[in-house]
């Protein structure tokens, strides 16, 4: 592992600072700094960026509600959005909460309901699945600095906080620590306690259940240290600086294997930052060999620092190993091993909480975009806003005596999928794809003098196909089933498409949705949808 100072092109940037966060987007393209305080001796509210790829800084004009100047707040990516919570302006402490929107640089206050923490800095966040847990910190309450060692939670969907009680021995109470999240798992390492004591020890709050434990680690034991940062790769945690007694601060780095419970100080080669506390870190994209960046912080004279580095720790991230794996699968086993995933990470942390959640069935929508889910945080996924109605053309490909595949371009993907029959169609019901209304209310098949079985046979689909179709519709459970019109008068079902071009299709149901990902359905439908040949678009409501 080596250090790399990184060189910026064009100067700029966020100048020297301390108590500052970053935090990287669009799958580490882009770090995102924001607030902190100053060489000038003031608290900052201003947002940079700085391009990875081009190592460019910029500073965008931001919009809405912004928050106020602050440093010691927590700063969490949430797809690409970044929830700020907390901190203080110097004076008073904080409690607020606000988002920046990273696609358009837009500030948002959300209303928020439940109850919320008090204000408090020196906390930690960590996010498990669309919930942010906040731990601990040191607020004032009536002149007198008070610590924490609370949990509270906050429904990144609904805006609700909860404060929760987990069973077994929580950590002290304690401030300037780090919070990580790994495997449904919440790790609290190191900080400084009510007595100024430092600590070196790791406890873990298994979202699963809500209980703490402490881990009993081995090896080379991290020095108690507080003001440290820590940044996960994986199940491996990089701690870097920090103080202790006497004012002394830490330039070392230790890598902690969560699963072992091991600690081992880093060796590294090149020129590395000097001693430094509050300093801010994040992980950038793993195509990157695991690197990790780390910027600003204080020095032991308290002055801001603004010196950038790279620490490249040539480990690949446990989800781009898993990536290199799925990529050589089918699409058929792809899809199949992503709902086994979702439903063994997702649904146990929200079992957990649901007692502590009576709210969870009312749904308030997000002001915020998360149309852009980086790659960096494996839950992006479930922050999706619900959808709601889509509308799509359908062209029928082929048709079968129980329905229809069809295709349809999203979003510049193409898709494919199946619609069923579940009601039987006599012999003489026409498809839909070769049936033409002459306008007299003869039809092309009663011209074909009864010739349908050249007519079927040749828009049949092959047995593979419809088998695959069929297996990626049911893998959860469920089966697409939509009912055509049969019967009456073939001249009342009005088509102007000639025979080569298919209608549109209307499909339309309030219980589930279908979800066009990846080439196949992923969803299925409930039964009771109607396919309708008059209407030009295909609408699915959820």
């Amino acid at each position: 592992m080596r250090w790399e100072r990184v060189a910026v092109h064009g100067g700029g940037g966020p100048g020297k600072k301390w108590g500052h966060t970053c935090s990287a987007v669009l799958g580490g393209r882009l770090l995102y700094v924001f607030g902190g305080f100053g060489d000038d001796n003031r608290h900052t509210n201003k947002v940079h960026v700085f391009d990875t790829v081009n190592r460019i800084w910029s500073e965008p004009v931001t919009k809405g509600a912004l928050p106020s100047p602050r440093d010691s707040h927590s700063c969490t990516a949430v797809g690409d959005n970044l929830f700020v919570f907390g901190g203080t302006n110097g004076t008073n402490s904080l409690n607020d909460l606000y988002i920046l929107d990273t696609s358009s640089n837009t500030w948002i206050a959300p209303s928020l309901r439940g109850d919320p923490p008090n204000p408090r800095e020196g906390h930690s966040a960590a996010l498990i699945g669309k919930r942010l847990f906040i731990f601990g910190g040191c607020g004032n309450i009536d002149g007198a600095e008070i610590f924490y060692d609370d949990v509270y939670v906050l429904n990144t969907e609904t805006f609700m906080w909860k404060r929760i009680v987990p069973s077994g021995i929580p950590p002290s109470k304690r401030e300037s620590h780090s919070c990580s999240s790994w495997n449904n798992k919440i790790i609290i390492i190191g900080g400084q306690d009510t007595s100024s004591f430092y600590q070196s020890d790791v406890h873990i709050l298994d979202t699963d259940t809500l209980t703490w434990c402490k881990l009993n680690t081995t090896g080379q034991i991290l020095p108690p240290r507080a003001g440290h940062t820590t940044i996960s790769l994986g199940r491996n945690l990089f701690v870097f600086g920090g103080f202790a007694d006497n004012q002394s601060l830490f330039d070392d780095v230790y890598v902690l294997d969560v699963a072992s419970g091991t600690w081992s100080e880093v060796m590294l080669t090149g020129e590395g930052p000097s001693p430094r506390f509050s300093v801010a870190g994040d992980c950038l994209d793993p195509h990157l060999g695991g690197t990790l960046v780390l910027i600003g912080g204080c020095n032991n004279t308290l002055q801001p620092l603004e010196d950038m580095y790279y620490l490249q720790t040539g480990i690949v991230r446990e989800d781009e190993r898993d990536e290199r794996r799925i990529a050589k699968l089918s699409l058929r086993k792809q899809l199949k091993l992503k709902c086994q995933k979702q439903q063994a990470s997702a649904s146990p942390c929200d079992n957990a909480l649901e007692r502590f959640d009576n709210n969870t069935n009312v749904h308030h929508q997000m002001p915020v975009n998360y149309t852009q889910p980086s790659r960096h945080n494996v839950y992006s996924n479930e922050y999706q806003t619900p959808l709601g109605t889509k509308t799509f053309q359908a062209k029928v490909t082929k048709s079968f005596p129980n329905g229809y595949t069809v295709e349809t371009v999203i979003d510049g993907k193409r898709l494919r999928g199946l619609l069923f029959s579940t009601k039987p169609r006599p012999e003489q019901t026409p498809c839909n794809d070769s049936i033409r209304n002459t306008g007299n209310g003869e039809t092309d098949r009663e011209k074909q003098n009864g010739d349908h079985n050249s007519v079927r046979e040749a828009t049949r689909p092959s047995e593979t196909n419809v088998s695959d179709f069929q297996q990626a519709d049911v893998l959860g459970g469920n089966s697409i089933r939509n009912e055509l019109p049969v019967g009456g008068d073939t001249a009342q079902m009005k088509s102007p498409f000639p025979s080569y071009a298919s209608p549109a299709h209307e499909v339309r149901d309030v219980s589930d949705v279908v979800n066009l990902e990846s080439g196949m359905l992923t969803d299925a439908v409930d039964g009771g949808t109607k396919v309708s040949k008059e209407n030009s678009s295909a609408t699915n409501d959820s």
